[in-house]
């Protein structure tokens, strides 16, 4: 029983022990901790003065040798590190400056470059820049000032980076703009220079370009009239955004010729190289003739669309003369449509440049050359007439200065093809010529398609067997397979065209009956003219010969008398 009571006595002995024994281990820890925590506070205040100290005495020592040594010295220290530098360094960089030339415009080659790292800075990089470009689509990201991004090309690795200079003089511009300097840096290792400097800037240069045109807005432009050239901000062109739906699905025209129009686009479009190589301009005309209302308009709106260009609509008379058509050309981009509706109306293009007047008195003339009003009256309305001539039109899409920007379609529409010069429209000015006729039934099937989503109906043999014998132009198609109300059908709509196309049948026959009588009255007037003609010849010699009878009788007559008086003598 004592044996019991002296154990459980120990072991509780034991217990209180280990416990004080264990208090006192973590007091001292405390301590320990604290006095360790404290001399560490001293050593790191120590040495944020030293530090402190030492960025002072730099700083002094920096703004010493500001004082004490000019500009012109510190320059050249500086350009001697840099070359002490790139001596050592393995490592090459190039700068590519946001503003080019006389400061005002921005280099193309940063805009590209711009455009190329906008795409892998938003991948890369997690601060980036919001921007409304001017005519872009849609917001555009971009790295900010002191970005940074990695990229990679032929197995090389490549360092671009964001950098702005501000100038700490200021500077007066009359154009509005940022005074810092930006720029792009481009850092790469010495052995792959060649490789950068011919192949990948080159790469990025046509990435960004194309970038660009993805995103930007295409406009249609039309020509200002000279007056409006001049003055800040000058502008030959005023343009709104290009927005016409037409694009090839929508066209009404047979399949085998739309996709006839659609790889020679395609092959247009990728052969810059082979028409270097063949020493022609990279341009291509087209010719689109036919009747008003066959779709010439909106096979220029699909065409911009397929190919993403912007359209500049050049109203001919609007210019003055050549060298103004000059200007407006120098003035247009690539990747763009230039387009002469109507060529047959806007100027008379057969080499007369004024307008033809009748015949009038030298007296109403001189007259008119000497009443002030009416003379200046007459100097303003030849100064109105356009001067441009055939001859300045050929230089316009086949001359020298057609070569200006690349990647160009001149486009020619009018109704009446033979109106035109030969020399106008010659292969080389107008490399292909596209008939846009009448609506045939495959034309009549994509009308129906587009606006009435049928492909097939109990009338289309019909109307096919119609149109066949009838002309009408896709635009009056069109109008009657429009729904005119909420509850037409395509019953409805068919019917009416059926109904359309038998009265434009009965007005040709009509139209064909009158011609055929103005004709015939107008040979008969004709044929009686030249009667009446052959009468009036006929009345004349027979006058003829009777005055030449009395004039012989005269003759026979005196020389009897003369000859009796002879014989009298």
């Amino acid at each position: 029983m004592v044996k019991t009571e002296e154990l459980v006595d120990f072991l509780r002995i034991n217990k209180e022990s280990k416990l004080a024994l264990k208090q006192n281990f973590t007091t001292a820890s405390k301590y320990s901790h604290y006095s360790f925590n404290a001399s560490k506070m001293m050593s790191m205040g120590e040495m944020w003065a030293s530090l402190g100290s030492a960025m002072a005495s730099v700083m002094f020592v920096w703004a010493m040798c500001q004082n004490l040594f000019p500009g012109e010295l510190r320059g050249q220290i500086k350009r001697y590190e840099e070359k002490l530098r790139s001596f050592f360094s393995p490592y090459i960089q190039i700068i590519f400056p946001e503003y080019q030339g006389d400061g005002f415009q921005r280099s193309k080659a940063f805009m590209a470059i711009e455009r190329y790292l906008d795409q892998n800075s938003t991948k890369q990089t997690n601060r980036l820049r919001a921007n409304v470009i001017q005519d872009c689509e849609q917001i555009v990201l971009s790295m900010q000032e002191a970005g940074e991004v990695t990229d990679e090309y032929e197995g090389i690795k490549l360092w671009w980076a964001s950098r702005k200079h501000t100038p700490t003089s200021q500077s007066i511009s009359f154009y509005p703009r940022e005074e810092a300097k930006r720029y792009f840096k481009l850092t790469f290792h010495k052995k792959h220079r060649e490789i950068i400097t011919k192949m990948y800037l080159k790469h990025v240069l046509d990435q960004g370009k194309a970038i660009t045109v993805s995103q930007r807005q295409r406009k249609l432009y039309i020509n200002k009239k000279s007056e409006d050239w001049y003055g800040y901000k000058r502008t030959m062109w005023s343009s709104v955004v290009f927005e016409h739906p037409s694009t090839f699905d929508t066209l009404a025209m047979e399949p085998k010729k739309k996709q006839e129009i659609i790889d020679d686009l395609t092959t247009f479009s990728k052969s810059k190289d082979y028409y270097a190589k063949i020493g022609k301009a990279w341009k291509r005309g087209y010719l689109l003739y036919g009747p008003p209302g066959t779709g010439k308009s909106s096979m220029i709106a699909a065409m911009a669309n397929f190919m993403n260009y912007d359209v500049y609509d050049l109203e001919l008379t609007s210019v003055k003369d050549n060298t103004e058509l000059r200007k407006l050309l120098i003035d247009t981009s690539g990747k763009a449509i230039i387009v002469i509706e109507d060529i047959d109306c806007s100027l008379d293009l057969t080499g007369q440049r004024e307008k033809k007047k009748e015949k009038k008195n030298k007296n109403e003339e001189e007259k008119q050359d000497k009443d002030p009003v009416k003379k200046k009256m007459k100097n303003m309305e030849e100064k109105k007439n356009s001067q441009v001539t055939l001859s300045g039109l050929l230089n316009f899409i086949d001359g020298l200065w057609s070569a200006l920007g690349g990647e160009r379609l001149i486009v020619f529409t009018t109704n009446f093809v033979e109106k035109l010069d030969p020399a106008l429209i010659r292969r080389g000015r107008m490399d292909k010529h596209i008939e846009l006729s009448y609506c045939g039934f495959e034309a009549f099937k994509v009308l129906a398609k587009n606006y009435l989503d049928i492909e097939s109906h109990h009338l289309f043999s019909e109307i096919e067997h119609m149109l066949e014998e009838t002309n009408v132009t896709p635009a009056d198609v069109a109008e009657n397979l429009m729904p005119k109300a909420a509850g037409e059908g395509a019953d409805i709509c068919l019917e009416r065209l059926i109904k359309a196309i038998e009265q434009a049948k009965e007005d040709a026959r009509l139209k064909a009956e009158e011609e055929a009588k103005l004709k015939a009255e107008e040979e008969e007037r004709l044929r009686a003219e030249k009667e009446e003609k052959e009468k009036q010849k006929e009345g004349d010699s027979e006058v003829k010969s009777s005055e030449e009878t009395l004039s012989k009788g005269v003759k026979e007559n005196g020389e009897e008398v003369k000859e009796n008086g002879k014989v009298a003598s």
